[in-house]
């Protein structure tokens, strides 16, 4: 609480929250007063660690990425960012014209969806600074303006491109999982039947697979929530390939899983294909056959909005279906 008092000509405030007292002489009792009631609301009385954003980094992807959706590239990007001039700024002396410099230099080199990416992480960063760890006020990325996001990406795959990069993998006409690129091209596969992103695919195990129900469960997915993905006949043809055990059931790590596919992809000839387009060309393909609520469900969408452009259909072709 704070405690306002006259001193000589002047005024003394003092305001002390958890044990930590400072103190103030102001020309009037209002100035006074309204120091001591800033410092309290915004508790910023006492001194932050010396601690740097390089600190924060590596605390963060040792603490925290850990068991979360993305650990793998978190890591990765909390180590590259270290490296950075600015992790060697005091996280009390990191200001917005620091980060936006940093932004503006990014962008020089990365698409805009890439800095969104990393200012994201840095948010999750200083939200603990500024939480848990007390190591800061407040977040220095409030106010700063945002590289704007780019159009959603609709990439179809064609069953042209699916030959070749069977042909680029080695793999025949059928499946096969004895070698570490058979693997990632099953996920591929699986991935354009189910909508299932890489991390849920490779982090299936069979205690979470029910193939007589044509069900696979995701305990937790990226959105944090899990999710039940109905499978298809397909789908189950590709995971009976695999042998039963306690483990993954694809034994792969992302980082394997992607190195693997940029090669097989590049082996082919192919230009622009993600492995992530396996998503939305699945998600094409459900909505097909599943309503817009049912496909939400299946994928794990939230935003019935985007997945509208899904139904894209002519009112010619509508006046097909009510006869």
């Amino acid at each position: 609480m704070a405690s306002i008092y006259k001193l000589g000509k002047k005024w003394r405030a003092q305001v002390s929250i958890r044990g930590v007292r400072e103190t103030e002489v102001f020309a009037t009792k209002q100035q006074a007063s309204a120091w001591a009631m800033d410092k309290e609301a915004a508790g910023k009385v006492g001194k932050m660690p010396n601690r740097t954003l390089g600190d924060a980094l590596r605390r963060f992807a040792k603490e925290v990425s850990p068991g979360r959706p993305g650990e793998t590239w978190e890591v990765t990007r909390c180590n590259a960012m270290c490296r950075l001039k600015m992790a060697d700024i005091l996280l009390k002396d990191l200001d917005r014209s620091d980060l936006a410099t940093w932004r503006d230099t990014r962008l020089k080199t990365v698409k805009p969806a890439t800095v969104l990416r990393d200012i994201n992480l840095l948010r999750s960063v200083f939200k603990m600074c500024a939480g848990d760890w007390q190591w800061m006020h407040e977040s220095p990325l409030e106010g700063l303006s945002l590289p704007k996001p780019p159009g959603g990406r609709r990439r179809r795959i064609t069953k042209k491109e699916i030959e070749a990069l069977k042909i680029a993998s080695g793999m025949t006409n059928e499946y096969a999982v004895k070698t570490a690129t058979d693997r990632t091209m099953m996920a591929f596969h699986l991935a354009l039947e189910t909508a299932m992103r890489s991390s849920e695919i490779l982090g299936l195990t069979w205690a979470n697979v029910d193939l007589r129900k044509r069900v696979a469960h995701l305990p937790k997915t990226k959105n944090g929530d899990s999710r039940d993905v109905p499978l298809s006949t397909e789908a189950v043809t590709i995971l009976k390939c695999f042998p039963k055990g306690d483990g993954k059931i694809f034994d792969l790590d992302d980082r394997e899983r992607d190195a693997l596919w940029r090669k097989v992809r590049d082996r082919s000839g192919i230009e622009n294909l993600h492995f992530h387009d396996s998503r939305a060309e699945a998600i094409w393909r459900l909505s097909k056959k599943l309503d817009v609520m049912q496909l939400a469900r299946a994928i794990g969408h939230r935003d019935l909005k985007s997945l509208m452009l899904y139904y894209e259909e002519s009112a010619e072709d509508m006046a097909k279906r009510l006869d």
